[in-house]
């Protein structure tokens, strides 16, 4: 990343996270009957920031299109990107993993797209001492097409509404085992980027994900932000913009 001009927003953002937006309550009263309950809980563990829908997706899309993007059809196509670097290796280490399950092959995404996630994963680390995880990253038309014949609520393949991992944009980061507090971090983090238009999210409820598509602009403006050492140290003095 280099010395001079990192991450200041970080900091930032790990203080929005911690104090702003009360945008979910969690509190319950107890259901006199057990089918109350039941429905009570389930509203409880279905309360995104940010619901899927098709609106949604038309934007990830609009993006791709905004850069003419190719929609990875097939191994060939994706061995090309990586070899040009179109598409880079999302690297592991003490802030972040991948699911074992993800196939070595599609561990890839745009330069930008791993800025951000090597990004956020640092800025939890901080605030939990605890990794993020990587479970899906970039796809081809073959395989989403393979998904939707066991999945009917993954995204076409084709269209105006396809999944925009298919131009390696998009990542799914495990929501499933995060607490509330770790939950709620994450989603006020995407907030402030989304405000930013530099994040598309959505929260997947069957698979208890975090799908995000990353804009190329995320890039650029990571570039005009001052910067702090990424460790446990106080700030250093920032540095002139």
């Amino acid at each position: 990343m280099g010395t001079g001009r990192f991450r200041l927003w970080v900091a930032l953002l790990s203080m929005i996270a911690s104090h702003a937006f009360g945008l979910h309550s969690y509190t319950t009263k107890h259901s006199t009957t057990h089918k109350a309950s039941k429905h009570h809980a389930r509203r409880l563990r279905w309360n995104p920031m940010f619901r899927p829908s098709h609106e949604s997706l038309l934007r990830q899309n609009e993006e791709i299109d905004r850069l003419d993007l190719p929609r990875i059809q097939d191994d060939d196509e994706l061995e090309a990107l990586k070899a040009s670097q179109a598409l880079v290796p999302i690297r592991t280490g003490q802030t972040l993993r991948v699911d074992p399950r993800l196939d070595p092959d599609r561990r890839f995404c745009r330069p930008w797209t791993r800025d951000f996630v090597e990004d956020l994963s640092q800025a939890y680390y901080n605030e939990f001492h605890d990794q993020i995880q990587v479970n899906s990253a970039v796809r081809t038309v073959k395989v989403q097409k393979k998904l939707r014949r066991h999945n009917r609520n993954a995204a076409p393949a084709e269209g105006d509404t396809a999944s925009s991992h298919l131009a390696g944009l998009t990542l799914d980061i495990q929501r499933r085992g995060m607490s509330k507090q770790q939950i709620h971090f994450v989603e006020r983090y995407l907030f402030y980027l989304r405000a930013l238009g530099l994040v598309e999210p959505e929260e997947e409820r069957r698979q208890w994900v975090f799908h995000v598509m990353v804009s190329e602009r995320y890039a650029g403006w990571r570039e005009t932000q001052d910067v702090v050492r990424w460790n446990n140290e106080p700030f250093e003095e920032l540095s002139q913009k």
